[in-house]
């Protein structure tokens, strides 16, 4: 039996060169939990990948993905390939719901590279999930 590898749309919104994060929640089963990581998910049966971050940055942070989004790249490994789209946001922090995850924030290049970030609502430092820090990494380097 052939093994299909799960689709999967990741967001990389930007704003004043800070990028925006989520804590994801420290639940024990899901991956990385209480790490933070970009916004998206999972594409649902007949979604193209654009169609999918629209609906995950929507559900997600109740953001409208503006139609200037453009694709950085797939990042596959053996289970999962991950669509990785790039938008400018263009709102503030204040106008966005938080409906997923423990906390959300504009991480600097600095808290990249560190991998790490302090978060406000767990009172601490909580690492950076390593997959989504490389993809971060990637970014600067060859757009910003």
């Amino acid at each position: 039996m052939k093994h299909q590898s799960v689709g999967v749309a990741i967001a990389i919104l930007y704003q004043d060169n800070k990028f925006l994060m989520q804590l994801r929640d420290n639940i024990p089963g899901i991956l990385y939990p209480g790490y933070w990581g970009l916004f998206g998910g999972h594409m649902e049966e007949g979604e193209s990948p654009r169609q999918a971050i629209q609906r995950e940055v929507l559900e997600e942070i109740n953001y409208e993905l503006p139609g200037t989004f453009s694709e950085f790249g797939m990042y596959s490994d053996d289970k999962v390939i991950r669509h990785v789209f790039h938008a400018p946001l263009s709102v503030e922090l204040d106008k966005l719901t938080l409906n997923e995850g423990w906390d959300m924030g504009l991480l600097s290049s600095e808290d990249l590279h560190r991998g790490d970030c302090y978060s406000a609502n767990a009172q601490q430092v909580k690492p950076l999930g390593p997959l989504h820090q490389r993809i971060l990494l990637d970014f600067i380097a060859k757009v910003m």
